[in-house]
């Protein structure tokens, strides 16, 4: 995997391209960054936070959008399913950063 810094716009082109991908085999019906790099203070060691919201939520489908990720930014992603309930810190985070795609 790639250690140089990853640039905002170039993770929402990918995720913009991979997005009906997503969509079509997992379900997925929303798509979006938080964290680092959604508010440009990326590192070379940093992952890419992904943010999504699934039509049938299933932890083994995550685990496999996490992998299709993963090879398709080259990068490490942390996959974080939006609910109206989830850890209150988590879901605050996610609300200040989120860009969706």
């Amino acid at each position: 995997m790639k250690t140089e810094v990853i640039e905002r716009s170039q993770v929402l082109d990918l995720l913009r391209r991979i997005q009906p991908t997503l969509k079509e085999k997992y379900g997925v019906t929303k798509l979006g960054i938080f964290g680092s790099v959604a508010r440009g203070e990326a590192t070379e060691s940093s992952d890419v936070d992904i943010v999504l919201e699934m039509k049938r939520p299933n932890l083994f489908i995550r685990v496999n959008i996490k992998e299709e990720l993963e090879k398709f930014l080259d990068r490490p992603v942390d996959v974080v399913r939006y609910r109206e309930r989830m850890n209150p810190y988590l879901k605050r985070r996610i609300d200040q950063d989120v860009i969706y795609v």
